[in-house]
């Protein structure tokens, strides 16, 4: 995606094989690009990644977030643009930070925003708990120790930050969350002005985030009394007299931009992607059409530009960015993978299917064009469920690879996420969690009974919280499932939140310290409902060295203790990963030996004999 700062465009581009994308700079939309930062060449095997990076207003200059490894932590350097050399800046410690820009008249100094924790305890870098986050400002040219502490509150340990400066470059908006709440605060700060940060919402009552401000005019989303999602408008000095610009509608409000003097609002319409347009006053002024049923990823674009850019993408369709010009209301495309995808050769249908409580949960199902329901179809059903996280249609080589083998691809919209607002969310968390593993048992047993295939041939997988899903879903009913794929899962649900992050999910799963949640927690913890004597499905843990969001010792006690309960034939297996982390940057090189590894995983086990005609010339 292309981000345009001054005359420059930024946007990164992988060649395919290339273990990390690299950052490119043109001078203007079409003109000849320039790699201005390669991460390829800052380890030779490709484990360091471009995290995250942020131009100056004037395009002059980058601050850029490196991370190694696969660790949550970063660094920042920051590089100049047009000599392609880097500054004596670096700032360490960095974790879960946005970085932002201030103008270069600014009272404070030419600088920018970011958050970061206190150094851990030597050799406890992967595993201590990060409490104080902290919200500095930088000034380019300085050292890290004469960053001047803007806000934190050390009476609360748990909140986080991340700032965002205004178009206009006069305040700082502050978005503070506890946890990883959906609810969180806003505070901001006149940046021409001495006085102290003041409170916009504090109440953590809702969530809120800022989309627009014309001077002390701001316009946050919110699903305060909206579950699926509002925008308002308010003086942020009197935040209690705000008036709705759009009002809730009954499809999920996903997120708002201020693009070209208009909001271009993304919703979520059955958990697939929808983009309307409203003028300032809350009209709608029409749409940006997209090209078939599928995800728009992000929306970019600037108040002052005529056009925006977005990337969409679907489960057979590669991910590709359009240039929309709200002059013509038309789509160009402007980038687009160059694969070779036979999309026409398979179809996605969106099913319905009932829960264990009545509950309607919808379902993508995509396989080739004539596949036979006769109940001997290989099919990976894919889940999360949680933290407010909607899973809509996206695009996957792996799952390209499943499907052209002749397997078939589930994907369920599970309560927990956010695919039908606010209200979807709490139907899947805390003391409802068991909401989640129903839905996803109730998916399994609807792709039985219709005939798309049957126990032994029926594999399921998910990740992170997604792990957590599928190992719970495997200790509750072993029977249902040819194989199980659980990664990076959260697996001991009684210390989860003693390492790292952890602790700020007990917002979205209780805390195991409080007899309430521990007595619901217990009853669903992967580790601690493990039988022995069981014959469990066969199973492959994957995890890795460096992650330090989810702890590798939730892998390594799960695998220990399922290979002591396992009484079957099955195998059950771990697979640990060195030099890499939750997943986020991980190289091309280890996501290619980890997919072939899973995939020659559930071919194994499923007992498929994969069709003689499958293979790709090189």
């Amino acid at each position: 995606m292309p981000t345009r700062r001054g005359t420059n465009f930024f946007f990164t581009r992988k060649d395919g094989l290339q273990n990390q994308p690299v950052l490119y700079v043109s001078k203007d939309r079409d003109g000849s690009p320039r790699a201005l930062l390669d991460p390829n060449a800052l380890s030779k095997d490709g484990t360091t990644a471009l995290q995250s990076y942020a131009p100056s207003r004037d395009g002059q200059w980058l601050a850029y977030q490196l991370s190694k490894g696969g660790s949550d932590w970063v660094e920042i350097h920051v590089r100049n643009v047009e000599s392609g050399k880097d500054t004596s800046d670096h700032l360490q410690w960095v974790k879960f930070s946005p970085l932002a820009w201030v103008p270069e008249d600014s009272p404070l100094g030419y600088g920018f925003f970011y958050t970061r924790y206190d150094a851990p305890v030597e050799g406890e870098k992967h595993e201590a708990v990060n409490r104080f986050h902290k919200l500095y400002f930088h000034q380019l040219g300085t050292k890290q120790s004469k960053d001047r502490l803007f806000y934190h509150r050390p009476d609360q340990p748990d909140w986080g930050f991340g700032a965002e400066v205004t178009d206009d470059g006069r305040y700082v908006v502050i978005g503070a969350w506890s946890g990883t709440s959906s609810k969180n605060a806003v505070f901001y700060a006149d940046l021409r002005s001495r006085r102290a940060v003041q409170p916009v919402f504090d109440s953590f009552d809702a969530g809120y985030r800022f989309v627009h401000n014309d001077g002390r005019n701001f316009v946050f989303w919110t699903d305060r009394d909206a579950p699926k999602g509002r925008l308002i408008s308010l003086d942020a000095a009197k935040p209690d007299r705000f008036k709705e610009l759009v009002p809730e509608q009954g499809d999920a409000l996903n997120s708002v931009k201020w693009i070209a003097g208009q909001f271009v609002a993304h919703y979520l319409q059955d958990a697939h992607s929808l983009v309307k347009r409203y003028n300032s006053k809350g009209k709608e002024t029409g749409t940006i059409p997209l090209p078939t049923l599928g995800t728009v990823r992000q929306i970019r674009g600037r108040a002052d530009d005529t056009d925006a850019y977005f990337s969409f993408h679907s489960y057979t369709f590669p991910t590709t960015i359009y240039r929309f010009d709200f002059e013509t209301g038309t789509n160009e495309v402007y980038r687009k993978a160059e694969l070779d995808v036979q999309s026409d050769d398979f179809e996605t249908r969106q099913v319905l299917y009932t829960s264990r409580d009545g509950t309607r949960i919808p379902m993508f199902i995509t396989a080739r064009k004539g596949t036979q329901l006769d109940g001997n179809n290989p099919v990976y059903l894919y889940g999360y469920g949680g933290f407010n996280i909607p899973i809509t249609p996206s695009f996957s080589v792996a799952n390209l690879i499943w499907l052209e083998m002749g397997g078939i691809v589930a994907i369920p919209s599970l309560r927990g996420g956010s695919e039908y607002g606010e209200a979807w969310h709490e139907a899947g968390m805390k003391e409802r969690k068991q909401n989640v593993f129903d839905d996803f048992i109730a998916a399994a047993e609807y792709l039985i009974a219709e005939g798309y295939t049957r126990s032994e041939r029926l594999s399921i997988a998910g990740y992170s919280n997604g792990g957590l899903l599928t190992a719970a879903c495997m200790s509750q009913r072993p029977d249902l499932y040819g194989a199980v794929i659980s990664g990076v899962g959260v697996l001991d649900m009684l210390r989860f939140h003693k390492f790292t992050i952890g602790w700020a999910w007990t917002s979205e799963y209780g805390s195991p310290d409080k007899k309430e949640d521990f007595e619901v927690i217990l009853k669903y913890s992967p580790l601690h409902n493990l039988k022995v004597g069981t014959a469990y499905p066969a199973t492959l843990i994957t995890t890795a060295d460096h992650d330090d969001r989810v702890v590798p010792a939730h892998s390594f006690k799960f695998i220990s203790q399922l290979q002591h309960s396992h009484r079957g034939e099955t195998p059950v297996l771990i697979r640990i990963d060195t030099k890499a982390g939750h997943g986020r940057g991980k190289s091309t090189a280890k996501r290619i030996a980890e997919y072939t590894d899973v995939l020659t995983f559930l071919v194994k086990n499923l007992g498929y004999q994969v069709p003689k005609s499958f293979g790709r010339t090189p």
